[in-house]
């Protein structure tokens, strides 16, 4: 692609980046073809090429952002599908990444979305703030189809009908292994999934800890950033994200860490990006340092030895979250394991198409989100799984939302079948339905 932004404008190291990005793009739209809002909604403008087009123009020209191209700009999941399929290597999510901040310092939206967008920062990060908003949400749960703006209505409905009690393993603290020690690694506890289902760390911790592993959770560290940043709220971002970069660079010059666990793949693909984010920050090096050690849980048990196991007589239908196959590359990893282990597991057809979570998408986009998640579900409930799979908190709780299948973590799932609890969400979704399969 051809542009022309002056001599002065590439000054500016964000502005040599988008250039570089955007002149590789060669207008071949393959990029449509897996892009699901474009396939929902069929505008050009809707997909990657058509956004590209837009955050050019307002680049170049320097311009204030209209409507239009924000309308375009926010109906982006950042699911990132446009960057598996593109031929040409084009690094949408940076250029997507930079529209978002240019965005949020030039345009003034409107009052309703301001105030939305401000709460969502200040509460999601924070588990114990949304632990409280979940608790009101359930409460109004009831009145949701009331709420005039659909916004609110998804955010209500949102709420679980089981908020779990706080999980004190989410505290700072170090779990010996089971054994000899293999790896010494830190855990990411993350910020929304501790509030919403502290089942997945627990598991986490179970699983690595018997396969020889030292696990850390670091005192200081927390929410990645990834919500902030996705909103373009770039200093806000930044500072929550130097916080885990000074907490785990401790525990590196300390003991040492042989690798940075992630099991929010959302997370994981914003943690594995610091070293881009603070590439212009006096952080750079030490961004760069957690980047490389930074892991997705499936990629640090491969590394292990997981036991094999018998058939468990279980099907589970595995849903790849986009932030994982997209935004990481990982494909293989999750099923490899299930297979592993001893369960059946089915793939459902467009796999690579977004269920429409995407962080706090099915907040802001609730009518769009909605459409992609009834699309998912008819697709992961025809391979008639006994369980979903997910690697991402967010799918899980979008997917969870709309089927009676119960939805778990692909961790939670082989702790069990290597020796540890049947997942309480598998246990509450079969109570009272005939007896559930005991893994040996």
């Amino acid at each position: 692609m051809k542009t022309e932004f002056t001599q002065a404008q590439l000054a500016d190291p964000k502005i040599a980046r988008a250039n570089q990005i955007l002149r590789s793009c060669v207008h071949c739209g393959f990029c449509t073809a897996t892009c699901p809002t474009y396939q929902v909604l069929g505008d050009e403008l809707d997909s990657p090429r058509g956004r590209i087009y837009l955050i050019k123009d307002m680049l170049e020209n320097d311009r204030v952002p209209d409507e239009k191209t924000v309308k375009h700009i926010d109906r982006c999941l950042s699911c990132l599908a446009c960057m598996t399929t593109c031929p040409s290597g084009v690094h949408y999510m940076h250029l997507v990444d930079q529209a978002r901040e240019y965005i949020e310092d030039r345009y003034k939206r409107p009052l309703g979305e301001r105030v939305l967008r401000w709460i969502l920062a200040r509460i999601l990060p924070y588990p114990m703030r949304f632990r409280v908003a979940l608790l009101g949400a359930k409460i109004g749960r009831p009145f949701a189809r009331l709420m005039p703006d659909a916004r609110l209505r998804a955010m209500l409905e949102m709420a679980p009908k089981h908020i779990p009690p706080v999980s004190r393993n989410d505290d700072p603290q170090t779990f010996a292994p089971k054994g000899a020690r293999k790896m010494r690694v830190a855990l990411m506890t993350g910020c929304a999934q501790r509030a919403l289902n502290t089942d997945i760390n627990d598991a986490t911790i179970r699983l690595l800890t018997r396969l020889g592993c030292e696990v850390v959770v670091a005192e200081g560290a927390g929410c990645c950033g990834a919500l902030t940043h996705h909103m373009g709220k770039t200093a806000e971002s930044h500072a929550t994200a130097a916080k885990n970069i000074h907490a785990w660079v401790r525990e590196m010059d300390g003991e040492g860490l042989d690798a940075i666990v992630i099991n929010t793949s959302g997370c994981g693909t914003t943690v594995k990006d610091y070293g881009h984010m603070f590439r212009l920050d006096p952080l750079a090096t030490e961004a760069a340092r957690v980047s490389g050690i930074a892991m997705d849980i499936s990629e640090v048990l491969m590394r292990l030895d997981l036991p094999e196991g018998g058939d468990k007589g279980l099907t589970v239908a595995y849903h790849a979250a986009c932030s994982l196959q997209h935004g990481q590359q990982i494909k293989t990893y999750p099923k490899d394991l299930l297979k592993r282990v001893g369960f059946t597991v089915a793939e459902p057809a467009d796999s690579h198409l977004c269920c429409g979570s995407a962080g706090t998408y099915n907040l802001m986009q609730p009518a769009i989100s909605k459409q992609l998640k009834d699309r998912k579900l008819r697709t992961l409930e025809a391979v008639k799984p006994d369980v979903i799979a997910a690697g991402n908190i967010g799918c899980m709780m979008q997917i969870g939302s709309g089927t009676p299948v119960p939805v778990v973590h692909t961790v939670e799932l082989l702790d069990w079948a290597t020796g540890g609890p049947q997942p309480p969400a598998l246990t509450r979704a079969t109570e009272g339905r005939g007896a559930v399969p005991i893994l040996r």
